[in-house]
């Protein structure tokens, strides 16, 4: 289906995937005929288009779909967004459908979000990236209409962001080397893992630049005893912590590896949403949390607060998305130890803008809701 982006952010038809039009809605009160204004949401299909070919452990692709969701309200737009890169086993289709199937308009006090949120979850099983995506929108309308940003009704201070690490897919030695480069402002680097040429990777970004390093494996590696022996080896070349270095069903030898290891491991695939903390907790040391698994901000603040009280620590992460989920994520980042929210900066079109990465620092601004504005 033919769209336009920028029609899409600025007009309130509600589209569904295949070309259904519902008609347009407005924002004036119809006083006689229906007696308050309901939420109005509406969503349209966007293509990421990333600056370099991305490679995973098990996977490479140069775009990714997304779906760019708004709530409508008295005057007032939240926007938000489900970036559904294929691993995740989501689709434009699959979120058109699940969306198009929510009737958000029998809500018409927006304040009671565990109420809309409740209802938006319990509607179909996964489709978390779709769930997100209402979720974002949602807080970011709230915001709006207090006229504060989340890091600020939470009660979190701007000061207290952490640095945000750059990710460097797998590549050749040549093309990993002018990742690096770019990546100068970065005080850390997140260095992707989990083929024959790992050792070479680091070797190639160490050439270059001493600047620190974590790494992700995704699930690479399947043997614990190579991969306590790669991590002692990463230690000495200045890794701070390795994410998802094994299969999430090995628990037993990942927690074996969590407890011999001279670094932190970070559960990433095995982690989606809230009740998955509680299993990570004596087989990792820590957690990333990104709102296209864990349905959004809602669940992810609780998250937080769980593997806190597990004493276990918190990276706060994102898939390749535009601005919008990455400013949603960022306004959660000051109760992280780490960042790794740079999927906006892996893109060329980004139709919004929002927070910023100053010196390598999560920077966040005073824009009411999750702080972004059209490009």
């Amino acid at each position: 289906m033919a769209y336009n982006r920028r029609s899409f952010i600025k007009t309130t038809t509600i589209f569904t995937f295949g070309g259904l039009a519902v008609p347009q809605l407005t924002n004036a009160k119809m006083k006689g005929i229906l007696p308050k204004q309901g939420l109005k949401l509406s969503f349209e299909p966007y293509n990421l288009q990333l600056k370099h070919v991305f490679t995973l452990a098990n996977s490479s692709r140069t775009t990714t779909p997304v779906m760019l969701t708004k709530i409508e309200f008295d005057g007032f737009t939240g926007y938000g967004e489900a970036s559904m890169p294929p691993y995740l086993g989501e689709t434009q289709k699959t979120a058109a459908k699940f969306l198009s199937g929510l009737n958000l308009e029998q809500f018409t006090d927006p304040f009671r979000m565990d109420e809309i949120l409740e209802y938006v979850d319990n509607k179909a099983p996964q489709n978390n990236a779709a769930k997100a995506s209402v979720d974002i929108a949602l807080h970011d309308l709230v915001g709006k209409i207090i006229g504060q940003p989340w890091y600020k009704i939470w009660g979190f201070s701007s000061e207290n962001t952490p640095v945000t690490s750059f990710t460097i897919g797998i590549d050749s030695r040549e093309v990993v080397i002018e990742k690096v480069k770019e990546a100068a402002e970065f005080k850390i680097l997140k260095v992707k893992l989990g083929r024959e040429n790992d050792k070479n990777m680091i070797e190639a970004i160490r050439s270059v630049s001493d600047v620190p390093l974590c790494v992700d494996v995704n699930q690479g590696w399947k043997d614990k005893n190579m991969a306590l022996d790669m991590i002692f080896w990463l230690k000495e070349k200045g890794i701070e912590f390795v994410e998802q270095p094994m299969p999430k069903e090995l628990t037993n030898e990942i927690a074996w590896l969590t407890e011999n290891s001279p670094l932190p491991i970070i559960a990433d695939e095995a982690i989606q949403r809230l009740p998955d903390v509680k299993k990570t907790i004596g087989i990792y040391s820590g957690i990333n949390i990104k709102l296209m698994k864990c349905t959004g901000m809602r669940e992810a603040h609780k998250m937080v607060n769980l593997a806190h009280a597990n004493q276990m620590k918190v990276m706060i992460g994102c898939m390749t998305e535009t601005s919008c989920a990455v400013s949603a994520a960022a306004q959660l980042s000051p109760m992280a130890e780490w960042a790794d929210l740079d999927g906006n900066l892996l893109i060329s079109n980004d139709p919004y803008s929002g927070i910023k990465i100053v010196n390598g620092k999560v920077t966040l601004n005073n824009n009411p809701g999750i702080g972004i504005s059209i490009s």
